[in-house]
C-alpha cells in the first residue's frame, strides 16, 4: 500500500490539508507532547534545539527542548543539533501515518548521543498528530483544519 493511500486509511486527506492547517496540527501536537509526563522526565536533563522542516511546503519550525519543557516556535530559532528534513509533505504524512521512514525523502541529522534523546519524542509527536488528525480541536473546541 502506498503512503499516500495508508496515510487517507488513517484519516489524514493531502489534499485537504493547508499548509496552515498543517502548522496548528503540528503546533498542537507538539502541546500534546509537553503534556506527557514521561516525556518530560524522559527530557528533565536535556537542553537541545530541534529543527524540522517540510521542504516542498516551505515550512520550519523549530522545538527547543529545555530541561524537560518543550517550547515550539515557527521558522528557525537558534541552531539546531537535531534537524529533521522531508522533501515532501506527502513523505512527511506517510511517515506519521505509517511509522515507516519514506525512502530517500525523509533526512535526520544528528550526533548520535542525541538519538537516545529525541527518538521518543519523534515517536510521541507522531502519535500525538494522529491524535490530532482524527479529532482536529484544541482545547477550546475551535477546529484546527
Amino acid at each position: 500500500m502506498t503512503s499516500d493511500k495508508q496515510a487517507q486509511k488513517n484519516g489524514i486527506a493531502f489534499s485537504a490539508l493547508s499548509k496552515r492547517g498543517a502548522r496548528r496540527a503540528i503546533q498542537r501536537a507538539f502541546v500534546l507532547v509537553g503534556r506527557e509526563r514521561a516525556i518530560r522526565q524522559h527530557l528533565r536533563e536535556a537542553e537541545l534545539t530541534t529543527l524540522w522542516v517540510i521542504e516542498d511546503w516551505d515550512l520550519k519550525w523549530t522545538v527547543v527542548i529545555n530541561h524537560g519543557r518543550l517550547e515550539f516556535h515557527r521558522g528557525q530559532v537558534g541552531k539546531a543539533q537535531v534537524s529533521y528534513c522531508w522533501q515532501t509533505g506527502e513523505g512527511f504524512l506517510g511517515q506519521i501515518a505509517t511509522g515507516t521512514a519514506p525512502k530517500d525523502e525523509f533526512q535526520l541529522v544528528s550526533d548520535p548521543v542525541w538519538r537516545r534523546m529525541v527518538d521518543p519524542v519523534f515517536d510521541a509527536f507522531a502519535s500525538a498528530l494522529r491524535t490530532v488528525f482524527s479529532n482536529p480541536v484544541d482545547d477550546d473546541g475551535e477546529r484546527l483544519l
